[in-house]
């Protein structure tokens, strides 16, 4: 049976409502043959295992598929496979789909998917870990037949599937490991998706064209180009006078001005967590001095500190202001009420004169001074956020400077340890996921931990996290989660600020967008205007 592209069916029905309203800019009219998308995303290498980033997972989407894939209400839906069961506690079958070919032609068959679940594990060396956590249970993997495919594990994983919707599968070379500086050589990435890679400006810009042979729907657009425009009033600008077609990440406080242009909205909220991090291990920190500029011991390391600046946070500043409206605040890694939260945790108005008592009690009844970094232009409202934190945070005598600076440059000096507390945000397919990359203790071999740049180590926490995640889904499971998270945020770890609302303009030659709660941006959740 052929398959439905994602998004078709959600795409359709908003068509029928837009075609009857659509308030389009002048000169609109039939779409023409190329998608034009701005993006927030910065595409920096094309290995599908190397960084376990959203504009990775976003962009070479279009290139590579898995074989689990996670629909917009986050259910697991076939995709390279078309069925999978457990056969023991410890052994996996997935049964691959029929007539799938790569971009040079070549058949997909399992011996790919054993190769790229050995790429992960055996070969990939990513700085922060990269997909190996999805992976690092595995014990072999083979292929009895081309289209079987055996994986045992070292142990319970029953939340396997999942694992496999987050993992890019890559066609076997005829000999070794294709290394990450291969892939970005200039050698054309080949994947089985519903484009084929065209040409590649690294942090700059990415073109496609359809895939005519793609085992599933044919794209509506025959070429698309990505243009990495990380400035988010710039990406506006683009959208407004007609140079791209759709703008991601738009800024909660141009939604209007854009709608009064003639430019249509979608938004959704994120599964998602933005959050300020500690570094809570080393004795000092570059940028934390008393207030005469003495540096001091590390403060974070001491859980009333960190309480105290979580107790001095204005949520709602931020969410209703900066974000105006379209974002939730937050208490924890996911939403309230969906699948593995808590519903002892919910966000909670500043206490400033508490706030000021637990300063005290730890040592510092003055206060401090610090740096507070932070990516400029990645997340809707980051950089007015870190003003607000500052403002906040100065009634309780702590001394805020923001710092903030492009993506990438942000993203090499955290990992460097040039940052003593950051703002960051991370999404993911479950609560479990988020917990185990972001709060658990760090163990590269492990896979855990590959987002816990702060150093946090809780062996309690760990344990129960791993307890949950060796429960089978269903309620049980959801409580273990909820208990874990209970546990590990009464420590503070993080301060969770909010779970924006993932905002996406579209112009006269889109008729819809279907957004995805992962906030992925791709042409393939976009159907053109047509005559």
């Amino acid at each position: 049976m052929r398959s439905t592209k994602p998004f078709r069916s959600c795409l359709l029905s908003m068509l029928l409502i837009v075609v009857m309203s659509w308030n389009i800019f002048p000169g609109a009219a039939r779409a023409q043959d190329e998608l034009r998308i701005a993006t927030s995303y910065k595409l920096m290498t094309l290995d599908p295992h190397y960084a376990n980033l959203n504009e990775n997972t976003s962009l070479l989407s279009h290139i590579y598929e898995r074989l689990v894939y996670q629909d917009e209400k986050l259910d697991l839906k076939p995709g390279l496979a078309v069925s999978w069961r457990a056969t023991s506690e410890t052994q996996w079958q997935f049964k691959l789909r029929e007539n799938v070919r790569f971009h040079d032609g070549s058949p997909f068959t399992a011996d790919d998917v054993v190769y790229t679940i050995e790429r992960i594990r055996d070969f990939v060396k990513s700085p922060n870990g990269g997909f190996r956590s999805y992976v690092s249970g595995i014990k072999s993997v083979s292929a009895p037949d081309p289209l079987t495919v055996v994986i045992e594990t070292s142990g319970p994983v029953p939340n396997l599937p999942l694992s496999f919707s987050s993992i890019f599968v890559m066609h076997r070379p005829g000999q070794g490991f294709q290394t990450t500086q291969e892939l970005n050589a200039g050698h054309a990435p080949v994947g089985t998706g519903p484009y084929r890679f065209e040409s590649w400006s690294s942090g700059e810009m990415l073109k496609l064209k359809r895939n005519n042979d793609y085992w599933g729907d044919k794209p509506d657009w025959p070429e698309v180009t990505f243009r990495v425009i990380e400035s988010p009033a710039a990406r506006v600008a683009a959208l407004t006078t007609g140079d791209v077609d759709i703008a991601d990440a738009i800024p909660a406080r141009d939604v209007a001005s854009l709608k009064q242009r003639g430019a249509k909205i979608a938004s959704v909220g994120a599964a998602r967590i933005n959050f300020i991090q500690f570094d809570v291990e080393r004795e000092t920190l570059p940028g934390v001095t008393d207030k005469s500029g003495v540096e001091i011991a590390n403060p974070f390391k001491n859980p009333l500190v960190r309480r105290a600046l979580a107790m001095a946070t204005d949520r709602g500043v931020l969410v209703d202001k900066i974000l105006a409206g379209y974002g939730t605040a937050a208490a924890q890694v996911f939403p309230n009420g969906l699948p593995g939260t808590s519903a002892n945790l919910t966000p909670e108005a500043p206490n400033y004169e508490e706030a000021k008592a637990l300063l005290a009690e730890a040592g510092f009844p003055e206060g401090f001074h610090v740096v507070l970094a932070g990516p400029a232009g990645r997340y809707p409202g980051d950089g007015e956020s870190l003003q607000a934190i500052a403002q906040s945070w100065a009634r309780i005598g702590v001394a805020v400077q923001p710092a903030t600076s492009p993506f990438s440059v942000f993203n090499t000096r955290r990992a460097a340890g040039d940052y003593a507390l950051w703002y960051g945000g991370t999404s993911g397919e479950t609560v479990d996921v988020i917990l185990h990359a972001l709060l658990a203790s760090p163990d590269p071999e492990g896979g855990s931990g590959a987002l816990n740049f702060g150093h946090y180590r809780n062996q309690a926490f760990d344990q129960m996290l791993a307890k949950a995640q060796s429960i089978e889904e269903g309620l049980e499971r959801n409580n273990a989660l909820a208990e874990a998270t209970d546990f590990v945020m009464a420590d503070q770890p993080i301060i969770p600020l909010y779970h924006f609302h993932h905002i996406v303009g579209y112009g006269a030659r889109v008729a819809a967008y279907a957004m995805h709660p992962r906030g992925w941006t791709t042409a393939m959740q976009t159907l053109p205007v047509t005559e």
